[in-house]
């Protein structure tokens, strides 16, 4: 391909089977001449096919709970010795929601369920920057990507409580984003994708009506998983260096439209 990440070592949450957008990320990585270590919580890694890719791409898997401070100093120590130094390159891809899973309406939640999903998909990305950041894990001008959902900004309704978490990890990714570059020459950022066929996103009631809808809203249609993972790329390679605290949204242009004539053809 065009090595743009020749000679760079990372670390890819969240792959749990090829149609997942880490899975993608970690194959065009390998593509561009990476090394990195695969992690997922010991459940999904059960459930998934991580093995798989871990031998095509030549990587190692460390199982870590994200939620769990002593699992991801583990990782990231571990990482550092497998990979024979300093990090250039995160990839946070996780999310869950209990409510959705158990169809606890946004208005009638399960707390508890809430609590669980806030810290799965949002406070565990505080959580691992927080151990790249105290381990000073991270070579300068590395990259540290999270992704999330234009729900963080507008209202869609069966979302659910996955909206507030999207909205407080885009938050977070500001506000440690600012310590990792003053202190470190580190960028982070988030990528508001488009909605995606994978695990997690057909797990969202009414999925089907929503992507079809998006591709019609879209001038240039929805954005694959494995266009999520060339756009990823990009952000961990040095032609991006002077980009942190974004929220980037990588929709095919829905983000800023109001209707388009295909919508409107099918109200008229």
């Amino acid at each position: 391909m065009y090595n743009l990440l020749k000679g760079k070592k990372g670390i890819i949450f969240g792959a749990l089977n090829e149609n997942s957008i880490a899975w993608k990320t970690a194959q065009r990585a390998h593509e561009e001449g990476a090394e990195f270590v695969l992690t997922n919580a010991p459940a999904s890694i059960r459930m998934g096919e991580l093995d798989v890719l871990a031998k095509n791409t030549n990587s190692q898997i460390i199982p870590a709970d994200a939620t769990s401070i002593e699992d991801l100093e583990n990782l990231i120590e571990k990482s550092m010795e497998i990979l024979g130094g300093k990090i250039d390159f995160v990839l946070h891809s996780i999310g869950m929601s209990v409510n959705v899973r158990k169809n606890k309406a946004y208005t009638d939640p399960n707390y508890d369920f809430t609590e669980k999903g806030w810290d799965v998909s949002a406070v565990s990305f505080h959580k691992v920057l927080n151990v790249l950041y105290h381990k000073k894990a991270m070579k300068e001008w590395g990259s540290i990507v999270a992704l999330t959902y234009m729900a963080a900004q507008r209202v869609f309704p069966d979302y659910n409580d996955m909206a507030d978490n999207k909205a407080y990890l885009e938050s977070i990714a500001r506000s440690f984003g600012y310590y990792f570059g003053r202190d470190f020459k580190v960028r982070v950022n988030t990528i508001s994708q488009s909605p995606t066929s994978t695990t997690a996103g057909n797990g969202v009631k009414g999925f089907d009506g929503f992507i079809n809808f998006s591709e019609k809203m879209s001038p240039l249609g929805n954005a694959s998983a494995a266009d999520c993972a060339d756009y990823t790329i990009s952000l961990f390679s040095d032609l991006t260096k002077k980009v942190t605290l974004q929220n980037l949204f990588h929709d095919g242009g829905f983000s800023n439209m109001g209707i388009s004539d295909a919508v409107m053809d099918k109200f008229e």
